[in-house]
């Protein structure tokens, strides 16, 4: 069960979490059946690096409010009306860890929405803020679902289309935003930025 308080961790879990749980199982059944170590560790560290980018700058971001707060005497913070649970399947570490993000993100949007409603940070601010890190995540989705396409045409050129199709079959990606980092992840343009 994952319970998110913030819009932008609920949007995160709604547009994303169930593709990537999925493309991440995918990349481990292709990789698997593809069989090259090398290349197993390879896309394994890959995904790692952009899961673990993600998470520092989090810890930094989130460190920074707090610090912030405390400067400013601030201690309490709100509640959120409307929470939302979420059964979700962990079946990979990096599952996990995605998982985590999304909570690292809902923990520091309430920072955000503690300073803003203490006057500490500004409307804009706090509307740049939450979209910056909410669409952190969301290009994160897109790039792990681009490694899974590269994945499956690296399977595809090897001989072992139908292999991982009856194994791991394709998944569409309904959300034009992720699909669109997931197309440029493909083509290699995400090692540019994580």
């Amino acid at each position: 069960m994952l319970k998110v308080n913030s819009l932008q961790a609920q949007r995160v879990v709604e547009r994303s979490f169930q593709r990537v749980s999925d493309s991440l199982f995918s990349i481990d059944v292709i990789l698997r059946i593809i069989g090259e170590q090398d290349e197993i560790d390879q896309v394994e560290s890959i995904i790692q690096e952009h899961i673990e980018k993600v998470s520092v700058d989090l810890d930094t971001a989130t460190n920074q409010l707090k610090k912030l707060m405390e400067d400013n005497g601030i201690e309490g913070a709100p509640e959120y009306t409307s929470p939302n649970q979420y059964d979700i399947e962990i079946n990979s570490p990096q599952v996990a860890q995605f998982a985590h993000l999304v909570r690292k993100l809902d923990n520091l949007m309430l920072l955000v929405d503690t300073l803003w409603l203490n006057s500490i940070l500004t409307s804009k601010q706090r509307k740049d803020a939450t979209y910056q890190w909410q669409q952190r995540l969301i290009k994160l989705a897109g790039r792990i679902i681009g490694i899974e396409k590269r994945a499956r045409i690296s399977a595809h050129s090897k001989g072992k289309k139908d292999e991982v199709e009856a194994a791991a079959p394709t998944q569409e990606t309904t959300d034009e935003e992720i699909a669109s980092e997931a197309d440029n992840a493909e083509s290699g343009e995400d090692e540019k930025a994580a």
